[in-house]
């Protein structure tokens, strides 16, 4: 049996994990010079996961109350302050993530969380394994792949000076003057022109969005220094950085609620997701300078990444169809003083939704 000289298995053993000279992905010195990185990378697709089935567990609460001959609120129900918990918990850890990892790497594993959700809904609600889970599953898993094998690894102490350093460096400033110009712009058409589109709702949720990692990340690596031994707490940027994460995660819950409010959740979802992880990258290029080193090929090998993780939350989100509870209307024809061809209101969006078609009446009351 033929052996291998020497240099071959060296190259061989490096490329697996070895204790050669190379630099494969399994290798000791990418670990070393990655692990910091891939434990926020874990944090991050954990606690997505952990959100996706906290309201997989929420909405079986619901369901389960409604099915009640006593419907009770659902704050009396157990199941439901499980899923609260376990959707803080999940917060917390992707907050956490943020001190770790890049946000051009944590922000786009959001998808993990609507592809999470897909397939847990199988085991909690019930629901049939789709066509469009599945090929949304590999396109997301394929996109995590390429973003983490191909992220920028910036091994940098994110100290409470070197925020304040971004905070005050041109390019920031150009882009947060250029952020806010476009927020009043469309503000103003939401406002005073009442346009309420769905793409100027979710823009003005992104643009508050990319001021919110920005925070965040800062936040929670002047956290992590803290603990490390490194005190951070007592820079006023760091709670200048807390009251901006706060007011803008107040604001844009205002304007997703909105459009949640105007526009069906298998549109809302995924448009969101694509403008949220679209400003988070743009914010950690512009502010953190995460892409300051990095290759071409990396850069375009990390976009192609971006663009399936996106896919993947459109192919679910999209063909998922909204459940609507089917209710027969009241026949008038049973209620003293009405015709047989007396209905209610069908059409929910009317102004007189809920009203008896009674043209005699509409003619006395208007006399």
């Amino acid at each position: 049996m033929d052996t291998l000289p020497d240099s071959e298995w060296a190259s061989w053993n490096a490329s697996l994990g070895g204790s050669g000279t190379g630099s494969g992905i399994l290798s000791g010195p990418w670990y070393r010079t990655h692990k910091t990185q891939l434990l926020g990378v874990v944090l991050a697709a954990a606690s997505n996961f952990l959100i996706s089935v906290s309201l997989n567990i929420q909405k079986c609460a619901h369901l389960r109350l409604a099915c009640q001959a006593e419907p009770k609120p659902y704050y009396t129900s157990r199941l439901w302050w499980c899923g609260i918990t376990l959707l803080g918990l999940g917060e917390v850890g992707n907050f956490t993530a943020y001190g770790f990892a890049p946000i051009v790497l944590v922000a786009p594993l959001g998808c993990v969380s609507v592809i999470g959700s897909a397939f847990i809904s199988v085991l909690f609600l019930k629901k049939t394994m789709r066509a469009a889970d599945i090929l949304g599953g590999t396109l997301a898993v394929t996109g995590t792949y390429l973003l983490v094998t191909f992220a920028p690894n910036v091994p940098q102490e994110l100290t409470a000076r070197r925020v304040q350093n971004y905070l005050v460096s041109w390019p920031f400033l150009v882009y947060l003057i250029l952020e806010i110009i476009i927020f009043c712009i469309l503000l103003y058409f939401y406002k005073r022109k009442a346009v309420k589109h769905i793409v100027v709702l979710l823009m003005m949720v992104a643009l508050l969005a990319s001021l919110t990692v920005i925070a965040v990340k800062a936040v929670a690596s002047m956290i992590t220094l803290s603990v490390k031994g490194k005190m951070q707490l007592t820079y006023p940027v760091f709670y200048i950085m807390i009251f901006l994460m706060a007011t803008s995660c107040a604001f844009q819950v205002k304007f997703l609620n909105q459009a949640m409010h105007l526009y069906e959740v298998t549109a809302v979802v995924p448009i969101n997701f694509v403008f949220f992880a679209i400003s988070a990258i743009i914010s950690g290029v512009v502010f953190y300078q995460e892409f300051q080193s990095a290759v071409l090929l990396s850069v375009f090998m990390f976009l192609f990444g971006c663009i399936l993780s996106f896919l993947s939350v459109f192919v679910i989100a999209r063909s998922k169809k909204e459940e609507h509870l089917h209710s027969a209307f009241i026949d008038c024809g049973h209620i003293p003083g009405q015709k047989l061809t007396g209905k209610v209101q069908p059409d929910s969006h009317s102004s007189c939704y809920g009203t008896l078609n009674n043209e005699d009446n509409l003619v006395k009351s208007q006399s």
